[in-house]
């Protein structure tokens, strides 16, 4: 019998891979002579390599995704050279579409879409001997009637990593720059049997789980059955859903109502609130209730991760800009930015002679330039990006970072702010990445102060309460001066403090 491995490259360790453990379970008489294989692409390819080629396998199975895509063709391209026997297969979101955009040239086959059902009939055909296509398009299977892959978690992913797991497959809206939008008809799993595999999962010790389906909340009674699942658990645990921003009804609410802080976390994609934007590529937008159940989260012990889209096609700054304003002001929660990706599958590719997209070849396929957006500005929100990440997501400067736009409790424009501040700290530090924490609280101070004019002992105030609050941290060498009413903490370094008691 010919062996077979199921690899990809996850983008860190605490990452798994459901569609491998997916295909796995789906291999009938096949999976005895199969194993699953997960790296990641900080991992050297070489090393990768030779694990790959260590187990001799006669057939690779490798998952291909728009964060691994080079990686993997570059690993391909080594086995090849080293064991031109060894038979290659691709799947996964990266190849499932043309064109491609990365050389895979080295594949022997490619399996384009689902495959739990279509990758099991290839591997059985080519053990049999029997040729087949290069390329083949799989039909949509009933999610019903495949095998679950949660019984092959290991106890090492239950213990260390995150847990992927779906009830449901598809997406009904038509959001032209989404994959999920090609599949139009969300196809549910069985909702018993799949209770039953959570509850699996939790007898092993399971306790963090990140729901994959593309919109939870859309089907209700399915979304309280699970939220009514978890409600049930005594011990400490985190869940994490994709929603649709305009759809909790008060049966949702009710329950979201009662989960504990730490427990539940929702990742909204509003991407943008400008409703003509949102229009030209297809998607929904009910402002009113997107801002009363913003609202209405906001009140709850729920974390939310709300998403916006930088270079959207016919979008300028000033438009990014009320968005971006809007959010801030409706939630005090973390707001990821992501730059525009045009994926191969989707229909963004209309609007490139009209609104002067152009996007990088390589992956992950960015927005480089708009006729709204130049270059240039392009290159400064992607830094833009990365530092709100920095300053803002991060929690680390939860309340100095709103100096910026905020003096004496007269508001400005959080964008306009911020913008200047980007430029600024770029030109101070000309990097994005591996910026130490002190660094950052030392220039943020010293914008606000010599750029923005504020008094120095306030703003050192608010910096320092925004640093001190993990226990056993140090007050960064420019502070020091102004701790006067800071003490040192006991059974810590002389430069570490807690605020005096009142």
């Amino acid at each position: 019998m010919k062996s077979l491995l199921l690899f990809t490259l996850n983008s860190r360790y605490t990452h798994t891979s459901i569609a491998l453990r997916s295909l796995y379970a789906n291999l009938k008489d096949l999976q005895q002579n199969a194993q699953i294989v997960e790296h990641t692409i900080n991992e050297s390819l070489s090393s990768v390599a030779e694990s790959l080629l260590d187990k001799k396998a006669d057939i690779i199975g490798m998952g291909v995704y728009i964060w691994n895509a080079s990686q993997i063709a570059s690993l391909g391209r080594i086995i090849k050279k080293l064991s031109p026997e060894t038979i290659i297969v691709l799947g996964g979101p990266e190849v499932s579409h043309e064109p491609f955009r990365v050389d895979f040239g080295f594949a022997d086959h490619i399996v384009q879409g689902e495959g739990e059902v279509s990758f099991y009939e290839l591997c059985k055909d080519l053990i049999d001997g029997k040729k087949r296509d290069r390329t083949i398009r799989s039909s949509i299977p009933d999610v019903k009637k495949l095998a679950l892959p949660y019984r092959f978690y290991s106890d090492e992913d239950i213990k260390n990593r995150y847990i992927y797991v779906e009830a449901s497959r598809g997406c009904p809206f038509e959001c032209e720059f989404c994959l999920s939008s090609i599949d139009e008809k969300v196809r549910a799993f069985d909702l018993d049997l799949f209770i039953g595999e959570l509850e699996g999962l939790w007898d092993r010790g399971a306790r963090e789980f990140k729901f994959i389906d593309r919109t939870f909340n859309l089907n209700i009674k399915t979304a309280n059955t699970l939220l009514e699942y978890f409600l049930a658990k005594e011990e400490e645990f985190f869940v994490h859903f994709e929603v649709v921003p305009d759809h909790f009804p008060h049966s949702l609410r009710e329950k979201i109502a009662l989960f504990k802080k730490g427990s539940l976390q929702f990742e909204i994609g509003i991407q943008t609130l400008n409703p003509r934007i949102a229009k030209n590529i297809s998607r929904n937008l009910d402002l009113a209730k997107i801002r009363d159940n913003i609202a209405f989260l906001e009140q709850t012990s729920a974390h939310i991760h709300l998403d916006l889209i930088i270079g959207l096609p016919d979008e300028d700054l000033a438009s990014f800009g009320k968005n971006l304003d809007e959010l801030v002001a409706l939630s005090g929660s973390e707001i990821q930015l992501g730059v525009l990706k045009k994926l191969s599958g989707t229909t963004l590719n209309r609007h490139d002679i009209e609104h002067g997209m152009v996007y990088s070849d390589e992956p992950p396929y960015e927005v480089m330039q708009t006729s709204h957006l130049s270059y240039k500005e392009l290159f400064v929100m992607k830094r833009f990006a990365r530092y709100w990440d920095l300053f803002y997501n991060s929690g680390n400067f939860k309340k100095s970072i709103k100096l910026l736009w905020d003096e004496k409790g007269v508001k400005g424009s959080v964008f306009e702010a911020f913008y200047s501040f980007a430029i600024w700290f770029y030109d101070k530090v000309g990097s994005t990445h591996q910026i130490a924490l002190d660094r950052q609280a030392e220039l943020l101070f010293d914008y606000l102060c010599s750029d923005q004019k504020r008094d120095k002992q306030a703003v050192a105030e608010v910096l320092l309460a925004d640093l001190l609050r993990i226990k056993g941290r140090k007050v960064p060498h420019f502070l020091r001066e102004f701790a006067t009413d800071l003490k040192p903490t006991k059974g810590v370094t002389k430069n570490s403090y807690t605020k005096r008691q009142s």
